[in-house]
C-alpha cells in the first residue's frame, strides 16, 4: 500500500508501507532522474519510568545507514558504509557516521549518481544497523526517504514504525526495472552490527 502526500493540492511525495513500491523515474517526471539521495533519520526513544534512562546507560543511539550493490544474478558487487564512504567507481557516496541521531532531518545520507553506476549494478539495498548493539525498541521517529537531487524534491518516504529487539533492518531496495528505477520498502528485521552481517539476508530478499 502507498499513500500520496498533498500540499495545497499538489502531490509532494509517496508515503510507502512495507512491501510497497514506486517508480522513482515516473515520480521525477520521466527520464530526467540522474542523481538521488537516500536519507535515513531517527531519534532516541523517550525513556519510560523514573529509572528507565539510568538503566539504558545512554542518551543517544548509533545507527548506521549502508548500501549494498548487487548485479542481476544477485552477486555482491560493492558495499558503501561508514568504513568505506564511496563505492569503488565513485558513483555512490556516504555522508559519514552520525553517532547520536540528534537533530531534525536526515541523520545519514547516501548520494547516488545514477548515470555513473556500472551497467551490471542492478539492485541497491539500503540497510540500517546498530553498531553498539542497541535494539530498535530504543529508536523513535525513524524513516528512510528518497530525494531527487536535481531539485531536492522528496520522491518517496518510508516511516519505520516496527519497534522490537532487533539490531538491523533491511530498509529498502532500489532496482532497475524496464528502463526505470523502482524503490521498494522492505522493512525486514535482521540481527547484526554492521552491513556485512546483513549481506546474505539482503541477497535473499532481492
Amino acid at each position: 500500500m502507498m499513500y500520496l502526500w498533498f500540499n495545497w493540492g499538489k502531490v509532494v511525495a509517496i508515503s510507502l508501507t512495507k512491501n510497497s513500491s514506486v517508480s522513482l523515474t515516473k515520480e521525477a517526471g520521466g527520464s530526467g532522474l540522474t542523481r538521488i539521495a537516500l536519507g535515513v533519520g531517527w531519534d532516541m526513544a523517550a525513556a519510560k519510568g523514573f529509572f528507565a534512562k539510568l538503566a539504558g546507560g545512554s542518551d543517544s543511539i548509533d545507527l548506521d545507514a549502508s548500501c549494498i550493490v548487487f548485479d542481476g544474478a544477485g552477486n555482491l558487487l560493492d558495499t558503501v558504509w561508514f568504513q568505506q564512504l564511496a563505492s569503488k567507481d565513485g558513483s555512490i557516496r556516504h555522508s559519514g557516521d552520525n553517532l547520536t541521531g540528534e537533530g531534525d532531518g536526515d541523520d545519514e545520507t547516501i548520494e547516488i549518481d545514477l548515470t555513473r553506476l556500472p551497467s551490471n549494478a542492478e539492485t541497491l539495498v539500503l540497510t540500517v544497523t546498530s553498531f553498539r548493539g542497541q535494539t530498535f525498541d530504543k529508536v523513535a521517529n525513524a524513516f528512510g526517504r528518497v530525494i531527487d537531487r536535481s531539485n531536492n524534491q522528496e520522491l518517496a518516504r518510508y516511516e519505520i514504525s516496527d519497534s522490537g529487539s532487533y539490531t538491523g533492518l533491511i530498509l529498502a531496495s532500489l532496482k532497475r526495472s524496464g528502463g526505470e528505477w523502482v524503490y521498494k520498502a522492505i522493512g525486514e528485521r535482521a540481527q547484526g552490527k554492521t552491513v556485512r552481517d546483513l549481506a546474505a539476508q539482503s541477497q535473499r530478499l532481492i
